[in-house]
Order: structure tokens, then sequence, then C-alpha cells
């Protein structure tokens, strides 16, 4: 008889821990996504920035106004931007629950990288709202504006400003995942090193706003951050798919 119910009891929890080894599965799949999800929507921004010629900052103000005449493309821009800010949140968030849910390992940096991405959605929300801001002011001009022109350095300023919040973003994520083994030790080297590369590109805020080659420095860091997403979105949404 104890036998008995000692087995049924055992079968019992085992189908309790079915529904439960289930809803993780899908919540690192939804982790995935979200990740997969930002990096597809933000080659689609660049791509359509790129084929719009966006001004560098650099650039003649008159080139930047000639730029935000074109009303369609940077309307699609921020319309991006609008949706793959939010997954990033998901992303940041999610991968805090998940790394959580594997233990102590790891659950600093989460938080870390949870408040930095908070941080650079704040400010990166800034960078759109004032390119929203330009594309409104320069239908009405022919010559660039003192506003103007006050628009497109703040603009720029807020985005060489962002970097050192993604960098920490960056990190924070790599060394979580990491450390709780959703991601295997080359990816951590890449989110590490990827980091770092925006953070120095961030030291040089002042310099990138003034149109200096250092912003090329942070893209690669960014480059790299991509790469580390799309592998670990990959890799959250192919978990326990067996």
């Amino acid at each position: 008889m104890q036998n008995a119910t000692s087995a049924d009891m055992g079968h019992r929890r085992g189908l309790g821990d079915a529904p439960a080894a289930w809803t993780g599965a899908l919540r690192e799949r939804a982790v995935g996504a979200a990740a997969i999800a930002f990096v597809a929507l933000f080659v689609i921004e660049n791509a359509v920035l790129a084929g719009a010629q966006a001004p560098a900052f650099g650039d003649p103000i008159e080139d930047v106004l000639a730029h935000y005449h074109n009303r369609g493309a940077v309307a699609i821009a921020v319309g991006l931007v609008a949706v793959y800010l939010p997954l990033l949140l998901v992303f940041v968030t999610g991968l805090h629950g998940l790394v959580g849910r594997r233990g102590v390992a790891g659950a600093d940096w989460s938080r870390v990288a949870v408040v930095a991405g908070a941080t650079f959605s704040a400010m990166f929300a800034l960078v759109n709202v004032l390119q929203i801001a330009l594309v409104l002011s320069a239908g009405g001009l022919n010559e660039p504006s003192p506003a103007f022109e006050l628009a497109w350095q703040v603009h720029a300023a807020a985005f060489a400003l962002a970097l050192p919040a993604l960098a920490t973003t960056v990190i924070g994520v790599a060394l979580a995942a990491h450390a709780s083994r959703l991601t295997p030790p080359w990816q951590c080297v890449l989110g590490v090193v990827g980091g770092a590369l925006l953070l120095t590109a961030g030291v040089g805020s002042l310099a990138i706003a003034d149109g200096s080659a250092l912003l090329f420095v942070g893209l690669l860091g960014f480059a790299a951050w991509l790469v580390w997403l799309l592998a670990t979105g990959l890799r959250l949404v192919r978990a326990r798919s067996s």
C-alpha cells in the first residue's frame, strides 16, 4: 500500500512538473524572439536611413536640412524605433527573470542590465523625439535656422551620451547570461568586447557629437552586440525544442 501511494505521489509530481517545464521553455523562446526581432528591426531601420543618405554629425547643416525634408524615410525609421525599444526592455527584463530562476549566479549583472537598458531606452527615445522635431521644423524652412541647428546638435549629443548606457547594458547581459550558463564562453567575450568598444566611444561623446570618426569605434561595438543578441536569441528560441 505504501509503495503504491509513493508511486502515485511521484506520478502526480511528474505531471505537475510538466506544465512548469513547458512554461519555462515558452518564456525562454519569448525572450529569444524579442532579441531576434530587435536585431531585425534595427537592421531595417539602418537600411532605410542608409538608403535615404542620412547625414553624419559632422556634415554641413544644409545637408542635414535636406535630409529632414525626406519625411517618409524618417517616419519609417522613428516608427521602427518605437517598436524595437520596448522589445529591448522585454529582452533585458525577461533575461533577468531567466537568470533569477537559475539561481543567484549572474543576478547582480542582470539587474545592472535592466537599469542600464531602461536608461538607454529613455535616452534613445529622446534622440528620436528630436528627429521628429527636426522633420516637423524642416517642412517650413528653406535654409537652416538657429533653432533647427540647435535641435540637431542636441540630437547628436543625446545619441553620443546614450552609448555608455548601451555599453553597460551589453556588458551586463553578457556576463549575466554567461554566469547562468545560458550562453557559451565565446559569446561572453564577444559581448564584453562589444560593450568595451561602446564605452570607449562614449567617453568621447563630445567629439562624436561634433562629427569625430570615434563614432565608428562605437558602431563596431554595436555590431558585436547585434551578433551576440542574435546568437543568444537563437539559442533561447531553440531551448528545449525537443
